[in-house]
């Protein structure tokens, strides 16, 4: 992983002031659009995530990605397992289906969701409230990035396993 690292290191990791999604105040960013939009990176972060996926949640039938950061990782992480994927919406759509939920699904299906970074774990949990509402089991989120900042403990809390790929030490510290 350490190789995957740097790479994500050398193209995502910003040093300055910048406000996260959650409001926090950070010295360092790193911005998931610059590593996934890389193709040799996603592909190697979706056959991580498939691996990931395989091992920890095994009975997972679709994989799910909360709009809009992580679409093109449940994408990745879909062509790379064979699993299907689903898109969530933060909020149903107020046209044509009116959805918060793009793709096909059966109420009662195991679904994993996948996560680019992991801050207070808002998305993520919202996330998964929302597939928990419509019916679908929700238990695992598998992130790229947790910076280590509360979401575990905040998952944890709710009842959801938080898995990472790498952690933001790594990335700070280019190991």
């Amino acid at each position: 992983m350490s190789d995957l690292a740097e790479r994500i290191r050398a193209v995502a990791y910003l040093e300055g002031d910048f406000v996260l999604r959650s409001g926090r105040r950070s010295s360092f960013y790193l911005d998931k659009y610059r590593f996934e939009t890389q193709p040799d990176l996603l592909r190697e972060i979706g056959g991580l995530l498939a691996e990931r996926i395989a091992a920890v949640e095994p009975g997972a039938v679709r994989i799910a990605g909360p709009e809009l950061g992580a679409v093109a990782l449940a994408a990745s992480a879909s062509m790379a397992s064979g699993l299907p994927f689903m898109i969530v919406r933060s909020a149903a759509k107020d046209y044509g289906t009116a959805n918060r939920f793009e793709g096909v699904w059966e109420e009662g299906e195991r679904v994993v969701v996948v996560e680019d970074v992991v801050t207070s774990g808002g998305a993520a949990l919202d996330a998964v409230r929302a597939l928990r509402q419509a019916g679908l089991g929700c238990d695992t989120v598998i992130c790229v990035v947790d910076r280590g900042e509360g979401g575990a403990e905040a998952m944890e809390a709710a009842g959801v396993r938080l898995e990472r790929l790498l952690d933001a030490d790594a990335l700070r510290l280019g190991r």
